[in-house]
């Protein structure tokens, strides 16, 4: 392996894989261009896992120390990502030639919109966009309750 050659990966469980590419210190620069054919070639892949295939189908953000960002929806999606990332990982440093890649995930923040349902918050809304609207109702004697 210290001389680049790889071991042969099918005889290898996903944990001796990703201890290999770990121990062994490759560092061969690479481009995102590259990162992202790889990483697209990675997802070819995953045609019998769709879940996971379109969680990653999110290109990953490349950091200065080679950490990879994937910004995900929720914590089913972070799970499935931890699953796989021992084997992603592995395959991406063997194939870029650089044991200093990484992959972390984080869970996007929702920016919960509340909706109006009710007739008066409906009005409340209104109000806010134009406030004319709350002297019209007091002038006219207009009432949603009834």
């Amino acid at each position: 392996m210290l001389e680049g050659k790889s071991p042969d990966d099918e005889k290898m469980s996903v944990k001796e894989q990703h201890k290999a590419y770990t121990t062994v210190n490759l560092n061969e620069p690479f481009t995102e261009e590259q990162l992202l054919q790889k990483w697209a070639e990675f997802i070819a892949t995953l045609d019998d896992r769709p879940n996971l295939k379109t969680t990653l189908s999110k290109t990953p953000v490349l950091k200065e120390d080679l950490t990879l960002l994937i910004t995900l929806d929720n914590s089913v999606q972070d799970e499935l990502v931890k699953n796989i990332k021992p084997q992603l990982v592995s395959w991406l440093r063997r194939e870029l030639r650089n044991s200093g890649i990484d992959l972390i995930t984080e869970i996007a923040e929702d920016i919960i919109e509340k909706r109006a349902y009710t007739d008066t918050e409906k009005f409340e809304e209104m109000i806010q966009k134009n406030p004319k609207l709350a002297l019209l109702k007091q002038r006219f004697n207009l009432d949603f309750d009834s």
